[in-house]
């Protein structure tokens, strides 16, 4: 029976464990999401760990050996519980996968296929739970959201991670 080990690796050296893990032959599974990236006046659109820092390595711990997962290059250390190694919950690396394949973690991808004018929903803030209506892009980060208050509508600017369609 396989079950899902946590390993911590070093800053920004998911992608290095990754490699020499498969390498050794172990099943491992990094979750990603689009993170939009800016640099020198230019923004563009990466694929980054979901969890920095983070990754999931498939082992069969009746018949494989989780030390020398902790001498590979990249890897800081297994997450643990005293000397045993945690296993991720059952079945939430499928969930996971799953989730990644239909794009729920690419927010950002979300927001740009809504037009202004479709209907959002506010996840976040003091305006949780309310319908609104999609008025555009402010900045990077922000959007506007055409609101029914009090009788009134109100054009209110949040944080793009705060709206999802309705």
């Amino acid at each position: 029976m396989n079950s899902w080990l946590v390993v911590h690796t070093h800053p920004r050296a998911e992608e290095k464990a990754l490699a020499n893990l498969c390498r050794q032959g172990y099943e491992v599974y990094l979750p990603r999401h689009v993170k939009r990236r800016r640099h020198a006046r230019k923004t563009d659109f990466v694929r980054a760990p979901l969890f920095p820092r983070y990754l999931f390595v498939s082992l069969d711990r009746l018949y494989e050996q989780w030390r020398p997962i902790l001498s590979t290059i990249g890897v800081c250390n297994l997450v643990r519980q005293g000397d045993r190694p945690v296993t991720a919950a059952g079945g939430l690396i499928e969930e996971l996968k799953a989730r990644e394949r239909q794009g729920d973690f690419d927010h950002e991808a979300q927001i740009r296929k809504i037009r202004p004018g479709d209907p959002v929903r506010i996840t976040a803030g003091p305006f949780a739970d309310i319908v609104g209506q999609f008025c555009g892009v402010a900045t990077e980060q922000r959007v506007y959201v055409l609101l029914n208050l009090l009788g009134r509508v109100v054009k209110a600017q949040l944080p793009n991670r705060a709206v999802d369609p309705a």
